[in-house]
């Protein structure tokens, strides 16, 4: 995916009803000795920075509970929409454990310091409605009789996000992403860096001339 230029937005969604990721299996994990627990965890940490570092807007659609390591997996995703019914939380300090793959830092980065102090140290589920009001999903819809009404919500959001000029959006994406990391006056570097690399591309010359010529733009990714 990070390779295909024809890709544009990637949305994650769960082939089981009712559950977007219920996290690790702890049956398996109480077969594993302590090092290859800790192995098992930094390749789990691995695996959601790599989708954390894809170039394209990422979506995650949760339809159903989304705990443990399947919240962070969406904590990984730019934007998430879910069903208001679904259930999500960090719930590892129930079972003993911490969040390691990412839910101590990307947390706190969406919700602020406080509620996700609160939520890590609780365990506790929320459910849609709960998450969006606190700002840890971008939408929340009913849920609908096939079950898929995030998947449905999260397409839509991909259609908008489509149309616009790809390298554009990459850009905006890595430049939001590196500059959340410094202070303000270096974050303005990096977009600067990231404007300039926009300046020379053939969508910005498209988006002029579209513009001037009042007509809808035709995007290539160039």
């Amino acid at each position: 995916l990070r390779f295909d230029e024809q890709v544009r937005v990637v949305v994650f969604k769960s082939q089981v009803k009712g559950v977007f990721c219920a996290g690790a299996d702890l049956k398996e994990r109480a077969q594993m000795d302590d090092a290859e627990v800790g192995h098992f965890v930094k390749r789990l940490r691995n695996l959601m920075d790599e989708i954390a570092a894809l170039p394209v807007p990422t979506i995650a659609a949760i339809d159903g509970y989304a705990l443990g390591g399947g919240l962070e997996l969406a904590l990984a995703c730019d934007l998430r929409v879910a069903a208001s019914s679904a259930k999500m939380g960090l719930i590892e300090t129930t079972r003993g454990l911490l969040p390691g793959a990412g839910g101590t830092q990307r947390l706190p980065r969406v919700v602020g310091i406080g509620l996700a102090k609160e939520l890590i140290f609780t365990g506790r589920q929320i459910d849609g409605e709960e998450a969006l009001s606190m700002g840890l999903v971008n939408h929340t819809v009913p849920q609908n009789s096939e079950g898929d009404a995030a998947y449905q919500r999260a397409l839509a959001l991909a259609r908008e996000i489509l149309p616009q000029a790809p390298f554009a959006v990459k850009m905006g994406k890595l430049a939001i992403n590196r500059g959340m990391e410094v202070d303000i006056a270096s974050g303005m570097a990096i977009e600067g860096m990231c404007y300039a690399q926009n300046i020379p591309t053939k969508d910005r010359q498209e988006g002029m001339a579209a513009f001037r010529e009042k007509r809808p733009p035709r995007f290539i990714g160039k």
